[in-house]
């Protein structure tokens, strides 16, 4: 009998968003790839996108600073929530972009150590500890 040996999942470094758009808009898109000035239209709306968060970086900035969030990736490994639990502490979740809450973690753990879980962005953790800290995700 062959042994299966599970490789680790690959975490996607972006998040798939649908949008509508008029016929317009979208034939200028269109017309703007066929001239070559973008690839495709995925790459015309990324470029737009970054345009706009460059247009508000101070915004941003601010209100992040204003709100103690941190900004990019942030990962929580089992080891930290257990250093927290030792030394009777809670942790406040806020980020803007990616948290991360190791796979490993356990739902009785999150809830000892995570009080409440602010993302703008994305928050990836197993199914079990969604559920148990679902009434703490705001």
């Amino acid at each position: 009998m062959a042994k299966v040996i599970a490789l680790r999942d690959k975490v996607p470094d972006s998040e798939k968003i649908t949008i509508n758009l008029g016929y317009v808009d979208l034939g200028r898109i269109d017309l703007l790839v066929q001239e070559g000035f973008y690839s495709n239209r995925s790459d015309f709306i990324r470029t737009a996108i970054r345009s706009q968060l460059n247009t508000h970086a101070d915004t941003v900035t601010k209100t992040i600073e204003r709100h103690t969030m941190e900004l990019g990736l942030r990962d929580y490994s089992r080891q930290d929530l257990e250093d927290l639990r030792t030394a009777g502490e809670v942790l406040h979740v806020k980020v803007v972009g990616l948290a991360r809450i190791s796979p490993d973690v356990t739902p009785e753990l999150a809830l000892q150590t995570i009080g409440s879980i602010t993302v703008l962005g994305v928050l990836q953790a197993s199914a079990e500890v969604r559920k148990a800290l679902s009434d703490r995700i705001l």
